[in-house]
Order: C-alpha cells, then structure tokens, then sequence
C-alpha cells in the first residue's frame, strides 16, 4: 500500500513549479516504484507525476501500452524531462487522477521530441507521437504548475463531467 495519496484540485500543491532533480539515488528509485504503483491501481490511469503526491521535483511516469492499437515506447521514466520540439496540433480528451469528476478537450502538439534522463540519471532523447506524445505533455504541464484545466480549448464547451457507472 502507498504511502502517498493523489492531492486533487484546487489544492494550491497542484500550482507549484517544480525543481529539477539533482541526486539519483536508491530513494529515488523507491520513490518512482511507489508513485508508478498509484498510476498502475487508477483504472486509466497512463501517467503520473512527482508534484500530483506533493513532491515538487520534475518526475513523470508514462506508460501507455494498455491501450490498444497505438503506439508506444513501453514504461517512461522521464526525469528533468524537456520538450525540445513540437509539430501539429490536435484537439483530444484528457482526464487526470488530481481532477477526478471532470475531462475535457485540450489542444496538444501531435508529435514531439523531448529530452530526459531516467532513474540511473542516462540521458535520452525520444521522439513520439499520437496518445503517448499527449500523455507526456499532460504529464510535464504538472511539473509547470498546470492542469488540463488550464489548457482547455473552451470552459464552456470543453470541460464534461465525468460519467459516473456505478
């Protein structure tokens, strides 16, 4: 069982910037195995950064593959992460563990490159696409201190609560 728990908006935690790491350590490391378990256990859940759990450090998880027919890169550790190039524009529907009742419709770039480096402080560079290059996105506007909330293309058109199945 975590430790952490999901802070949710308006928690003033969610607006903060966040630090870049310095130090990659076994806390370190401990701390991504225990973030990525409260990604894997939210039923959607693709991402998760540091500062949703209230550590402002520039951490995110990605890992799309549960979906379906999409590309993907597998697990994502993506730490100091950069977006040093954006390409097209899209408008999709995004949903976030800290915004729980609501999704809406936010404007991407379609493809991206970003830099990074993982848990053992190597450096990457990743070029993507589609599903996975909105989930990266969605994940760093967390370490600036922004939700999709702040990036929707209409508050009034584009904000929907969410369906409730039970």
């Amino acid at each position: 069982m975590s430790v952490f728990e999901i802070l949710t908006y308006p928690d003033p935690r969610l607006k903060q910037i966040s630090v870049p790491v310095v130090h990659f350590d076994d806390e370190l490391r401990q701390f991504i195995i225990d973030i990525e378990q409260i990604m894997r256990s939210s039923p959607g859940g693709v991402g998760i950064a540091a500062p949703q759990v209230g550590r402002l450090q520039r951490i995110v998880i990605v890992d799309v593959s549960r979906k379906s027919k999409i590309e993907h890169h597998g697990r994502l550790v993506l730490i100091n992460p950069e977006i040093t190039a954006y390409e097209g524009y899209t408008k999709g529907r995004e949903g976030c563990m800290s915004v729980p009742d609501y999704t809406g419709n936010v404007m991407r770039a379609e493809r991206i490159s970003v830099e990074y480096c993982d848990e053992h402080s190597t450096q990457h560079t990743l070029q993507t696409s589609g599903y996975e290059a909105r989930a990266i996105q969605h994940e760093i506007d967390h370490l600036d201190g922004l939700l999709f909330l702040d990036r929707l293309v209409s508050r009034r058109n584009d904000l929907f609560r969410r369906k409730n199945y039970h």
